[in-house]
């Protein structure tokens, strides 16, 4: 936007006092802007920990406000210098991937120098790259089947007609691919799929997009079973639950079911096998829930304080505790007001967290090394601390109560230090359930417990190909061409580290 200058006073002193209200206001937007981010990025650290729909309405609000801040922002001219602290936190440049592909735009200088008319030599070329956008554009695939007759035996020959994901369905791999993708990782529900499709001139409605995931949630069922099977040959396991509202027909309300999320990942040891996150649905909370995805299970397990976990470790599956569970119940306390026993605390916990720093990436044995010499002194001390602190405070005081959960289950948070397998925390699971956090905002609710299930299904598959680092796109579309015709015992040949995600003969379409 230009500034008109006409509009402008010529008295230098009026000029001047433009520019210094002009500084004074984007010194006092950038002042908010910097604050907002900071509220934000402490809300989005606890978003994940707690249960709150008014901490998720905080950080829309928030978000919405920084947006439009810095909008403004970008509309003022820069007048002023950057501040010390704009210095010590630039703006990260975003970096445009390699295998975007490259459209080039050549703008050719005159043919003749402008000056003398002489002859140019080219001595090189300046380049920049500005990222574009070509808008989603549907399609239609025209299967055309030539047939011919022959005209000694009138026998009619005609090519066999592909395969479909959907038997005489309408949508291919890669659009059910789509639908999949935005409604469980980019939570968007499928009444604004069909929206969308609409402003496309595309008439799909809303419960043919729902028939699609039913029919696709069905087909890869029993890839997901095959993720729970390696999951559960895993040496430990994290784990965790998140509610899930679910539609409850005839009761007119909504009921409280629960998605059970158990995590592999070796990679902090060191361990070459590949991630994965397994979830499975319920109605309830009850304990017989685990107990029964964890059926055969020979381990260790690391999970929050909740009783439902209890029978496993009956059966002798090894219990480790989350620190960052402690940590959280000593940090709340911090908000409310000055708390030097709480900071104590925390101090400490953190600490446990250094060392793990100079662990990660270790093997086992390097680890239990590691935490035997560094963490097993400061643990100790920390238990002599809490039980010390717990006799000087009033029963049932915040304080009180998270030192209780502290060394309630002190024996579960400590086991990590002869596991080298183990975490300091359940983090690992807590990260699996965020998709599912967001998209409750989204799309509010499970339609049945078959819907939970199904959605469970989803998110295993597209959690453990993002785990592995593979595009969710391709390696659902893959799967999708694949899984129909695919012998059942050779499904594990479809798990996002095995499967080749070319284009292969007989793939449907």
């Amino acid at each position: 936007m230009k500034t008109m200058a006409s509009s402008l006073p010529n008295d230098p002193k009026q000029l001047q006092a433009i520019i210094l209200q002009l500084q004074q206001t984007l010194a006092q937007q950038e002042s908010v802007i910097i604050t907002l981010r900071h509220q934000l990025s402490v809300l989005k650290r606890a978003r994940f920990g707690r249960s709150s729909e008014l901490l998720d309405s905080q950080i829309h609000q928030l978000e919405l406000q920084l947006e439009e801040l810095e909008m403004q922002t970008a509309a003022l001219p820069k007048l002023s210098t950057p501040t010390s602290e704009d210095k010590a936190t630039p703006r990260r440049r975003a970096e445009l991937p390699p295998q975007l592909p490259r459209e080039e735009l050549r703008v050719e200088a005159a043919c003749q120098c402008p000056a003398c008319q002489g002859e140019l030599t080219h001595i090189g070329d300046d380049v920049s790259e500005m990222l574009d956008v070509v808008p989603a554009s549907y399609r239609v695939i025209r299967i055309v089947r030539p047939k011919f007759s022959c005209k000694h035996c009138d026998t009619l020959v005609q090519g066999a007609a592909p395969e479909r994901v959907i038997q005489k369905g309408l949508a291919s791999a890669a659009l059910l691919t789509q639908v999949a993708v935005d409604k469980y990782l980019d939570h968007q529900p499928l009444y604004r799929q069909a929206e969308r499709m609409e402003r496309e001139g595309i008439d799909i409605e809303r419960s043919t997009l729902a028939d699609w995931v039913g029919q696709i949630g069905a087909l890869l069922t029993p890839l997901a079973d095959a993720i729970g099977r390696y999951v559960k040959a895993a040496q430990h396991i994290y784990a965790d639950d998140t509610t899930a509202p679910t539609l409850a027909p005839g009761k007119g309300r909504t009921q409280t079911g629960r998605y059970w999320t158990y995590v592999r990942d070796g990679r902090s040891w060191g361990d070459t096998t590949a991630p994965a996150v397994w979830l499975q649905y319920s109605e309830d909370r009850k304990g017989l829930h685990p107990t029964a995805h964890l059926k055969g299970y020979q381990g260790s397990l690391q999970a929050d304080a909740y009783a439902g976990y209890n029978e496993l470790y009956q059966r002798k599956i090894q219990q480790h505790g989350c620190w960052a569970h402690v940590r959280r119940k000593f940090y709340d306390i911090t908000q409310s007001g000055p708390s030097p026993i709480a900071d104590e605390a925390i101090k400490i916990i953190q600490s446990l967290y250094v060392i793990e720093k100079q662990a990660r990436g270790q093997p086992p044995n390097e680890r239990q090394h590691i935490r035997k010499t560094q963490a097993k002194p400061i643990l100790e001390h920390f238990h002599s601390w809490l039980q010390a602190t717990l006799r000087t405070l009033s029963k049932g005081s915040p304080l009180s109560k998270a030192i209780h959960y502290a060394l309630k289950q002190w024996d579960a948070l400590i086991a990590y230090v002869d596991n080298g397998y183990a975490e300091l925390d359940n983090n690992s699971a807590e990260r699996s359930l965020r998709p599912i956090a967001l998209g409750r905002k989204n799309y509010l609710f499970a339609g049945s417990v078959a819907g939970g299930q199904r959605t469970a299904v989803l998110y295993s598959i597209l959690g453990t190909a993002k785990l592995n680092g593979i595009n969710p796109n391709d390696y659902l579309t893959a799967v999708l061409k694949r899984i129909g015709n695919h012998p059942i015992n050779r499904i594990d040949e479809l798990l996002p580290w095995d499967i080749d995600l070319s284009n292969q003969p007989g793939d449907a379409i």
